[in-house]
């Protein structure tokens, strides 16, 4: 489709010219062909009402997947469980689960047009969900969406104990596969701070980005077809 053909993509305004809170442009609309052209130019949608605000924060808060790291306590919890992981078999689930009101929170930044537009970039296979399972009953996930050699994480929950960090294990596990270089974690959190994220310039993070998106063009299609229990396992393996 066009709106995946780099030489067509829409141009946003140069983030480089971001206000001191990121914010690059405001308006327009969540369609894929936007979504996708900013995501290609390390630009994200984050807003509660309209209109749309478009971010490229600086610094930007990067996991290079190199140096991803594993709290030793939930390797052991990882290893001594019998949950299971899946990939994009319930993403609508999932981006609603996300949607809900945190603990100790008054409301959430994931609109139903964001909800919308999402969807539709996963059924395009752009955007991918990984679920955690107990028995049944669904407990903890996340979900993104895929640019080139780059993931960009937009959301987790949990409703047990560490079942958010099981998805992100399985998540590096299967990237890792893919040559992936990083999850883009757009700002800084303590949370994923302990697993080795790190903040970058916000012109280092562009450079790379733009080098990423042109060496291969993303991973596209349903990821439902992979082994997320093999992923999770062989990032185990990686941290013994």
């Amino acid at each position: 489709m066009e709106y995946l053909d780099l030489s067509r993509r829409i141009r946003f305004p140069d983030p480089r010219t971001a206000n001191p809170w990121g914010i690059v442009a405001q308006g327009g609309n969540l369609s894929p062909g936007v979504l996708i052209s900013a995501y290609e130019q390390g630009i994200f949608p984050w807003y509660e009402e309209d209109p749309i605000l478009w971010f490229s924060p600086d610094p930007r808060f990067v996991l290079f997947l190199e140096e991803f790291s594993i709290p030793r306590r939930l390797l052991r919890t990882i290893r001594n469980s019998s949950r299971q992981v899946t990939f994009d078999r319930s993403f609508s689930t999932v981006i609603e689960e996300c949607r809900r009101p945190r603990r100790n929170s008054g409301g959430t930044w994931i609109t139903e047009e964001m909800v919308q537009g999402y969807r539709e970039l996963h059924a395009l296979g752009k955007a991918h969900s990984v679920e955690v399972w107990e028995e049944d009953r669904l407990v903890g996930g996340l979900y993104g969406v895929s640019v080139g050699r780059t993931f960009s994480g937009e959301s987790m929950f949990s409703r047990e104990r560490d079942a958010g960090k099981f998805a992100l294990v399985a998540l590096v596990g299967l990237l890792r596969s893919w040559e992936v270089t990083f999850i883009d974690c757009q700002s800084y959190t303590p949370h994923m701070a302990a697993f080795g994220a790190r903040e970058v310039p916000r012109e280092a993070y562009l450079e790379l980005i733009e080098s990423l998106v042109r060496v291969r063009p993303g991973i596209p299609g349903n990821w439902n077809r992979n082994d997320a229990m093999e992923a999770l396992s062989n990032e185990i393996r990686c941290h013994r």
